[in-house]
Order: structure tokens, then C-alpha cells, then sequence
């Protein structure tokens, strides 16, 4: 099962009281990862970040310049802010501040899963809800 859906119910079951954080850590063997990271944070900033994301992840194997202005143009991104903010260096600087996060952090490959700064590698729904359920319970008694 994708990692996705199990986030959705995480957000479900504890509505209110955790919140998803999405960091960019583009792989370096994959030759457009980091550009298809910044065109998923220009789309964002018309507000299809996650609509560009989730056509990223279905064309991965395609992934290419050609490919970034076909999603764009799928989700009617006006081009030319989209062509700008791709090359914007604010969006290039926060997709490797974000990467050497994961760095700093142990990231060695995506998705990856911390709650609380802990890093989860059995990533299915009972394992992560228990965790949380520690954690929640741990800052109710502070």
C-alpha cells in the first residue's frame, strides 16, 4: 500500500492533533529529481503543488523539462509564472535547504517517515498510529 493513503487516515483518526510536513529530498542518481522538485513548488505557488506532485510520482519514469510543461499545461498553470518560479532562487535555495535536512537527519531514501523527529521504517498504519499515540500521550503529561 502507498504511503499516501496511510497519511490521509493518520490525518483522520488524529485530526487536530498532528500535522504532515512535506521536505523536498531529491535523489541525486535521478537526473530531474531536484528540478521536478522546484516545479512542484512553482505550481504551488498557484496553488497546484500537490496536484503536480502526485503527476510527478505517476510519470517518474518520463520525467524531463518536455514532461514538467506537459503536467503544467494539464493543470493550467499560467506558463510563463510557472517557467519563472521554476528558476526562482528562493524555490531553489528551499529545495536544498531541504535536502540538507534530510541529510542532517538520516534521509537515505523517499518516502521517509519521522514523528517527532524519530524515524519510522515499519511505515504501516499500526505502527505509525502507535507511535503517535505515545507521542500524544507524552506531551499531555508535560
Amino acid at each position: 500500500m502507498r504511503l499516501e493513503p496511510k497519511l490521509e487516515q493518520v490525518l483522520k483518526i488524529y485530526s487536530g492533533s498532528v500535522r504532515i510536513v512535506f521536505k523536498n529530498y531529491p535523489l541525486t542518481n535521478h537526473r530531474f529529481a531536484a528540478k521536478a522538485a522546484t516545479a512542484a513548488l512553482a505550481a504551488g505557488r498557484q496553488g497546484k503543488f500537490w496536484e503536480f506532485h502526485d503527476e510527478l510520482f505517476k510519470n517518474y519514469r518520463q520525467l524531463n523539462d518536455k514532461k514538467f510543461n506537459e503536467i503544467a499545461r494539464k493543470l493550467a498553470l499560467k506558463e510563463t509564472q510557472f517557467q519563472e518560479d521554476s528558476k526562482d532562487p528562493e524555490i531553489v535555495a528551499k529545495v536544498q535547504a531541504d535536502y540538507q535536512e534530510g541529510n542532517k537527519i538520516g534521509v537515505r531514501g523517499i518516502p521517509a517517515v519521522f514523528v517527532n523527529g524519530r524515524r519510522i521504517s515499519n511505515r504501516d498504519l499500526q505502527t505509525i498510529g502507535s507511535i503517535i499515540g505515545k507521542e500524544i500521550k507524552k506531551t499531555k503529561k508535560q
